[in-house]
């Protein structure tokens, strides 16, 4: 393949890969004229379309041909598998990739993946909780990609702000299951078994005293749990079950932050069982202008994924004004302001995201932390 210098590259075009064509056309189809808002027909840099068909093949050719065709940046690919090949190519020629999944693990010099990403919204969440005196944390998850990637990310963000190791449980779809993992997060048999044991002691007395004693300790309160935030991620009937279960073991706010997932932002997920819940998801207010944007160009509400082909040809603009799209240019400091609010492309390909707080009331979500107005985003 004839190589491009990367002088050259830093004034020629941008390529964006999507899936044009195929089954995900729907999805490609949209975030491209999203693009084409950032950059128009006629204007710099110049925005060459490449459909990848949403196949891992289809976007390792296109990559390949925009590579060839001296391509200063690369917008997409959409899915993680597609990324993944697409990175090789483009980081053994230097072109930097600003991909649309939300795949953190494909992240690495070059490559950095727009997507919010669990670590970004629980990061976010853990460092609210840590202002608020919670220095313990515990995690009842689904086994699921998803769930291990919350428990994940609970991880490393209480190593990074110095916090105990979390308890974690991961639990099937079974109720059976999921009745088991809450008992065993919540320690509940620690918890209960001495109270349970001075009962039955009581009763063996086979006296009135005994009988009294007994049922006096029936009604104490056992110790409280041995955490004071607790991360979930179920949505639907799951969370619904474990909205009822949670209250036997004695896991209630105040006493314990129930925290969850961006999708609990939708009232289709159930999340309105979880009155005072937290959630960290971009703040609307952000997204207003560009939502005003699509919709007058062309007639439609964008989709939900159109903000990171619209943020990401941002990018590639203001970087093009500054002189090009070198890494230093793209890990700048002062980070970059989008639709879904600040972001900060970090040297190793990770992406820090300025998320708001909000927490779970009867009328919907209200937010109770905006997301951070300049690149000094908490949580980071």
């Amino acid at each position: 393949m004839p190589q491009v210098s990367a002088a050259a590259r830093s004034a020629s075009r941008v390529v964006i890969l999507l899936p044009l064509s195929g089954p995900m056309a729907n999805v490609g189809q949209p975030m491209l004229q999203a693009a084409q808002l950032a950059l128009p027909a006629g204007g710099a840099p110049t925005l060459t379309v490449k459909d990848t068909g949403g196949t891992a093949e289809g976007a390792a050719a296109a990559a390949q041909s925009a590579i060839a065709e001296g391509a200063g940046m690369i917008l997409g690919p959409l899915t993680s598998a597609e990324t993944a090949a697409v990175a090789p190519a483009a980081t053994q020629a230097g072109v930097p990739v600003l991909a649309f999944t939300n795949a953190s693990s494909l992240s690495q010099p070059g490559v950095w993946a727009l997507g919010i990403t669990p670590a970004q919204q629980v990061r976010r969440m853990v460092a609210a909780a840590q202002a608020q005196g919670k220095t313990e944390f515990a995690a009842l998850l689904p086994e699921t990609d998803f769930g291990r990637s919350m428990g994940d990310a609970l991880t490393e963000a209480c190593a990074s702000a110095g916090l105990n190791t979390p308890t974690i449980r991961y639990h099937g779809s079974a109720t059976g299951s999921i009745n088991t993992a809450a008992r065993e997060v919540s320690g509940y048999g620690s918890r209960r078994g001495p109270i349970d044991a001075q009962i039955k002691a009581a009763r063996a007395e086979g006296t009135p005293e005994g009988r009294r004693r007994a049922a006096e300790l029936g009604r104490s309160r056992i110790p409280p749990a041995p955490f004071n935030a607790l991360l979930l991620a179920d949505v639907r009937d799951n969370l619904q079950l474990i909205a009822a279960v949670l209250p036997y073991y004695d896991i209630d706010p105040p006493g314990v932050q129930i925290m969850g997932p961006a999708s609990w932002s939708a009232s289709s997920s159930g999340s309105g069982a979880m009155q005072g819940a937290w959630f960290a998801a971009p703040d609307n207010a952000a997204r207003a202008p560009f939502e005003e944007l699509f919709s007058a160009k062309y007639g439609t509400p964008a989709s939900p994924l159109a903000d990171l082909a619209f943020d990401a040809a941002s990018i590639a603009r203001v970087l093009a004004g500054q002189g090009g799209y070198s890494i230093s240019a793209l890990t700048q400091q002062a980070g970059f302001a989008g639709a879904d609010g600040w972001m900060v492309l970090m040297p190793d390909g990770k992406v820090r995201r300025g998320l708001a707080l909000f927490r779970i009331e009867r009328g919907g979500p209200t937010m109770v932390e905006p997301a951070p107005a300049s690149a000094a985003i908490p949580g980071s």
